[in-house]
């Protein structure tokens, strides 16, 4: 990867590593550990009678938590192990409960999707579709920005995380730009980089594998419910969004930065990615395997409600034969060596989730919060999908972390549903798709960090056409929660 495309680390925490191995923790983070040991304190100490033992041990651990992650006091992972610790130490639930999170299928799903995505980096398949997608429509600056918006779309189906795909288009990107001749913060360096951090946050909202937060969302609804989404049924759900919101951050980014009418063409670009098409030349072997093992493995994941396989067991399966000697495209030794940090945030983030549910504390949150006029508000849908928009934007603007703004949301909005007498399927799916998409702050999403940390674009340029991409996002949910939801039966 080029060396102005590598991902810069935006931890305050890692820039202040040192090689003894110790952290040197500034003021902000400083601060971050002390109100999270104070806030541990004085929930656990304090809360209100009508809280019992487990659920105030719950909410004082969570709420630490949540307090170290907005500060990022300490690095996500450890901040997870900090919160593992406590719920083993002060037992709200039981251990098996506190594990569960690791056992979770969903962890698995996750996994292979990881794997599954090295795997898919080991061959040219990924590159090949973004040129051939570049050297048609790649030509003029409306095109250009329409590619960048729509490969990960495609991508979103066979590499499912979204930090890989904004990874792979990136330094494409920043090359076509160079190759133009974009200047340093021109109108068109802006969008085009923008279109890569807003089409990969899109591309995480129809294919359930390809965002984190939806397969948390799955399995939360599945634990405490025992509803189940199947891969097609949130496929279906979210359509219209999706191909609503594509379009949308087209027509926003293309009015937020206007090119004179001179800057808008350029054929060296569409002739140069052409000339990188002819050089791949036909499919070898090894990308025909992997787009055969690919195909197979979504429409296993498509046809779910026919064969009832867990949506991990395709996963894993595809990774097996990515990796067979012989059957395979990739090796093992390379497919394996995925993020555990991120592992072990989720596993933890899972658990917590769970331990909320199990230790009485959502429900009881839930009963503080349904306030009379609350109840009667999300008992009429269009007013309990306006509250749950507004509602998890300012929580996902304050929890930047996608996955610990679901994990966390979840429990509480069955318990204030069940409260109201609602059904918590739509509500919850709601706050799913609404924590996705963050546009309006740099850390609210993986593609919004990784573009941003190219050092070719600022956290100013987010704000405005993030402002309307968000607006867009809301408004469009309520009208497809009226029309499509209610036909397909998702809202009651």
């Amino acid at each position: 990867m080029p060396n102005h495309a590598r991902i810069k680390s935006h931890s305050k925490v890692d820039r202040n590593e040192r090689g003894s191995g110790f952290y040197k923790l500034n003021y902000r983070q400083l601060s971050g550990v002390l109100t999270a040991i104070g806030s541990f304190l004085v929930i656990l100490f304090f809360l209100p009678a009508s809280f019992d033992d487990p659920a105030r041990k719950m909410i004082a651990i969570v709420t630490s938590g949540v307090v170290l992650w907005i500060f990022e006091a300490l690095p996500l992972g450890l901040t997870a192990a900090v919160i593992m610790l406590f719920m083993l130490l002060l037992q709200p639930v039981s251990i098996e409960v506190i594990y569960s999170g690791f056992s979770s299928s969903a962890i698995f799903l996750i996994i292979g999707g990881m794997m599954l995505a090295r795997a898919v980096n080991e061959t040219s398949l990924a590159r090949r579709i973004t040129f051939n997608i570049l050297a048609k429509w790649g030509g003029t600056s409306k095109g250009l920005l329409g590619c960048i918006l729509i490969i990960p779309q495609v991508q979103s189906f066979f590499i499912p995380a979204a930090a890989v795909r904004t990874t792979l288009l990136l330094p494409i990107a920043i090359d076509v730009l160079d190759t133009i001749g974009a200047p340093a913060h021109s109108n068109l360096r802006k969008k085009v980089l923008l279109g890569v951090a807003f089409g990969g946050t899109i591309s995480g909202t129809a294919v359930m594998t390809a965002a984190i937060g939806n397969i948390l969302t799955v399995n939360l609804l599945k634990q405490f419910l025992g509803v189940e989404i199947t891969y097609f049924e949130w496929f279906i759900y979210s359509l219209p969004l999706w191909i609503t919101l594509i379009p949308g951050a087209w027509i926003v980014l293309l009015k937020c930065y206007p090119l004179k009418k001179e800057d808008q063409s350029f054929p060296k670009v569409k002739n140069e990615m052409q000339e990188k098409v002819r050089e791949f030349g036909p499919l070898n072997s090894k990308e025909k395997k992997c787009l055969l093992i690919l195909t197979v493995t979504v429409l296993l994941w498509m046809t779910e409600p026919l064969h009832g396989l867990d949506l991990s067991i395709p996963a894993i399966m595809g990774v097996v034969l990515m990796t067979l000697p012989g059957v395979g495209c990739a090796s093992w030794s390379n497919v394996v060596k995925i993020n555990y940090d991120t592992i072990f945030l989720l596993g933890a983030t899972l658990s917590m989730g769970y331990a909320l549910t199990e230790s009485g504390a959502a429900e009881q949150i839930g009963k503080v919060m349904a306030t009379p006029w609350i109840l009667s508000l999300i008992q009429v849908p269009i007013y309990a999908v306006i509250f749950i928009l507004i509602a998890s934007q300012v929580f996902h603007l304050i929890m930047s972390n996608v996955s610990t703004a679901v994990v966390t949301l979840i429990p509480i909005y069955i318990g204030m549903s069940l409260e109201a007498g609602i059904d918590p399927t739509f509500v919850c799916f709601t706050a799913a798709l609404t924590c996705l998409h963050g546009y309006i702050l740099v850390v609210e999403t993986m593609p919004n960090v990784i573009v941003h940390s190219s050092g070719q674009i600022s956290q100013r340029e987010f704000l405005v056409p993030g402002l309307y991409m968000t607006l867009l996002m809301m408004g469009l949910t309520i009208l497809i929660a009226f029309t499509w939801w209610d036909w397909v039966g998702l809202v009651p």
